[in-house]
């Protein structure tokens, strides 16, 4: 696979399992620095995250998050992130996270590139 630049992309979550936070509402974007990745994201039932990760040369993710929901709760976890570029050249995430707080709960996610 081609190196991945995440950089100014941004990402709308098409999937999740029950005890995820993210939905469809929820908007992603992402900057990147070399093999760092930072981002951004709100919307939905999330009204502030962020988090920070690192890009493997395969454009995987290893990333640890924090966000506050809409009812005020903090949350953080760590997330695996698989890409996979779709027909039309997007990308799709296909993530594997895990709560550190809470429940600590685990689940999987898909997220695709908004163009």
């Amino acid at each position: 696979m081609n190196k991945i630049d995440y950089n100014g992309k941004s990402f709308k979550a098409v999937s999740n399992t029950g005890n995820g936070e993210t939905s469809n509402e929820t908007i992603f974007t992402y900057v990147q620095q070399g093999n760092i990745l930072t981002a951004s994201y709100a919307g939905g039932n999330i009204v502030s995250g962020h988090l920070i990760g690192m890009v493997n040369e395969n454009g995987e993710i290893d990333m640890r998050y924090h966000q506050i929901n809409n009812k005020g709760i903090l949350q953080t976890g760590t997330c695996n992130s698989e890409p996979e570029i779709l027909k039309d050249g997007r990308i799709r995430l296909h993530e594997k996270w895990k709560w550190t707080s809470g429940d600590e709960s685990s689940g999987i996610s898909i997220i695709e590139e908004i163009i």
